[in-house]
C-alpha cells in the first residue's frame, strides 16, 4: 500500500519503518513544545495500527517511535489492532482514546499527555505507562490487561477533586499489576477489580486527602497484594470485602487519613491468607478489620491507632513481638464494647497452651463489660471481681475466707462470747472454730447456736455472717459463669 499523500519528512520516516516493526529515533528526551523535525500528527499512526499500512513477511509490524511530538488524537475506539503501539519520551497534546479496542501490547512509557480513556479496553499484551507523567486521570472501567498492567515510577497528577486519578471498575488484569514507585494524586479506584498475577504498589503515594485514597472494595487478588517498602497513603484504603489469596503486606508502609475522624484503613469483611502489618509508622486515623477472615495475622503493637473496630475478626494465628498485655490493648480500643474480640483472643490463647493468659482476657472482657452496666449491676460486677475473679480467680474467695477467719479468731479471742445457757452442756469454745462458724453459712460445728457475742463484738459477728453468704454466692455466680458463659 503506497503511503497516503501529504506525509512530512518525520512522518514519512514513521510509515516506512512500520512494515518492519523498526524503532524511529528523533530524539532521546521528551520534546518540550512543537518542532518539525519531530512532530508526528495522531491520525498516522492511528491508520497504520488500523491496518492503512503495509507488512512484510518475516517480520512483526509495529509503531515503535522515540522522543516525538504527537499531535491531534490517538484514537483507536472500537478497533480491533494487529500492531504493537510503543511510544516512548513522547510527548502526546490530546488524550488518547483505546475505548472498546481489541490490542496486543501498548506502551507509552516516559510519555507525558494529559490523561487516557481506555474504558472496555482488551490487551492480549502488556500495557504500560511506566515513568510517565500523565496530567489527567486514566479510566479503565472493563479493562482486560490479559499481559499486565505497568505505571512502575508513573507520576499522575489529577486536580479534580471529584475526579480519580485512576478511575476502573470490574478491571481483570492476568500478569500482574505493578505501579512501583508511582505517585498518584488524586484516587486510585480498583473497585471489583480481579488482580490474578498480584498488586504490587512498593514505594507508591496515593494522595486524596479527605477521600479514599485507595479503593478496592470487593478486590480479588491473587498470589500477593504489596501496599508495602515505603508504600504511602493519604487517605482512606478501603478494602471492605476484598478477597486475597495470599499476603496482604503494609510492611514498611505509611496510612495516614490526614482526618482524625476518618478510617485511614478500611478493611472489614475481608478474606485474606497472611497479613502483614508492619508499618513503619503508627496508623493516624481509625481502622477497621470487623467481620473479616485472616490466617495469620503479623504486626507490631506499636502502629496501632487508638481507634481499631475489631468486632467479628476471625484470625487462625496472631504473630509478632506483642505481649499479652499488648493484645489486650488491642481488643479494648473499640470505642463501643463487643464481646467477641475478647473470646477470640481467649480461644486463641487457649488453642495455643496459654490458659493462664486466655483467663486473663476473659476477666478484661468482663470488666470492660462493666461500663455498660447499670448502678446495681456494675456494683455486683464489682464484688464477683474482687471476691472470686468472676469465678476465673476462686483462689480469692480462699484468700478472702482466710484473712476473715483470722481477724475474727483475733477478736473473739480478745473477747470471747458468752454462753447462752450457762446450765446447758454445751461445745468447748474456741476463737478460730467460733469464726468458722459464723463465717460459713450452715451452722456447722454448733458454736454459733452456744455461744453469743457481747459489746462491739457483736458487729464483727454480724459482719462475718453477712460476708460468709456474699462470699458463697459469689463463687457459686462465679463458677456458674465459668461454666456457662454468656
Amino acid at each position: 500500500m503506497s503511503e497516503p499523500p501529504g506525509l512530512t519528512p518525520a512522518e514519512r520516516r514513521v510509515w516506512h519503518a512500520f512494515p518492519t516493526g523498526a524503532e524511529i529515533v528523533f530524539g532521546d528526551d521528551r520534546p518540550t513544545g512543537p518542532d518539525p523535525d519531530r512532530t508526528v500528527r495522531a491520525h498516522v499512526i492511528n491508520q497504520l495500527l488500523l491496518g492503512g499500512g503495509d507488512t512484510r513477511d518475516g517480520f512483526v509490524a509495529a509503531v515503535r517511535v522515540r522522543g516525538a511530538y504527537v499531535i491531534g488524537r490517538l484514537n483507536l475506539t472500537g478497533g480491533r489492532v494487529l500492531h504493537e503501539l510503543d511510544l516512548s519520551f513522547c510527548r502526546i497534546v490530546e488524550e488518547p482514546s483505546f475505548t472498546n479496542c481489541r490490542t496486543g501490547a501498548i506502551r507509552l512509557t516516559d510519555c507525558k499527555l494529559p490523561g487516557m480513556d481506555a474504558g472496555g479496553l482488551r490487551a492480549d499484551g502488556a500495557v504500560s505507562l511506566s515513568r510517565s507523567e500523565i496530567d489527567g486521570g486514566i479510566r479503565l472501567p472493563r479493562a482486560q490487561l490479559l499481559g499486565g498492567f505497568r505505571m512502575n515510577e508513573t507520576v499522575i497528577t489529577e486536580t479534580d477533586p471529584e475526579t480519580w486519578a485512576v478511575f476502573s471498575g470490574g478491571m481483570v488484569v492476568d500478569g500482574g499489576f505493578f505501579a512501583r514507585n508511582a505517585t498518584f494524586e488524586g484516587g486510585v479506584r480498583l473497585v471489583g477489580a480481579r488482580m490474578n498475577g498480584g498488586l504490587f504498589l512498593e514505594g507508591t503515594t496515593v494522595r486524596n486527602p479527605g477521600r479514599l485514597s485507595l479503593d478496592g472494595e470487593n478486590i480479588v487478588v491473587q498470589d500477593a497484594a504489596e501496599l508495602s517498602k515505603g508504600f504511602r497513603s493519604e487517605g482512606t484504603v478501603r478494602l471492605r470485602n476484598a478477597r486475597v489469596n495470599g499476603t496482604l503486606s503494609f510492611d514498611g508502609s505509611v496510612l495516614d487519613s490526614t482526618d482524625p475522624g476518618r478510617l485511614a484503613l478500611h478493611g472489614s469483611h475481608m478474606v485474606v491468607d497472611e497479613l502483614l502489618m508492619n508499618l513503619a509508622e503508627p496508623i493516624e486515623g481509625r481502622l477497621s478489620l470487623s467481620f473479616s477472615r485472616i490466617d495469620v495475622l503479623m504486626d507490631k503493637p506499636r502502629i496501632w491507632p487508638a481507634e481499631v473496630y475489631l468486632d467479628g475478626l476471625v484470625y487462625q494465628s496472631l504473630r509478632g513481638p506483642a505481649t499479652p498485655k499488648d493484645r489486650l490493648s488491642w481488643v479494648s480500643r473499640d470505642p463501643q464494647f463487643h464481646l467477641q474480640p475478647y473470646e477470640q483472643l481467649a480461644s486463641w490463647y487457649h488453642g495455643i497452651g496459654h490458659d493462664d493468659v486466655a483467663r486473663k482476657v476473659q476477666l478484661a472482657k468482663l470488666r470492660a463489660r462493666r461500663r455498660r452496666l447499670g448502678p446495681v449491676a456494675r456494683a455486683w460486677s464489682i464484688l464477683l471481681d474482687w471476691t472470686v475473679g468472676f469465678g476465673y480467680r476462686p483462689w480469692l474467695a480462699f484468700a478472702w475466707f482466710a484473712a476473715l477467719v483470722a481477724f475474727g479468731t483475733v477478736v473473739f479471742s480478745a473477747d470471747p462470747p458468752h454462753p447462752i445457757k450457762d446450765n446447758v452442756e454445751k461445745p468447748h469454745y474456741h476463737a478460730l472454730v467460733y469464726s468458722l462458724d459464723l463465717l460459713i453459712p450452715l451452722d456447722s460445728f454448733g458454736l454459733q447456736s452456744s455461744y453469743d457475742p457481747v459489746n462491739w463484738t457483736r458487729w464483727v459477728a454480724y459482719s462475718l455472717v453477712a460476708s460468709g453468704w456474699v462470699l458463697a454466692t459469689a463463687l457459686i455466680a462465679g463458677v456458674t459463669r465459668v461454666l456457662r458463659p454468656e
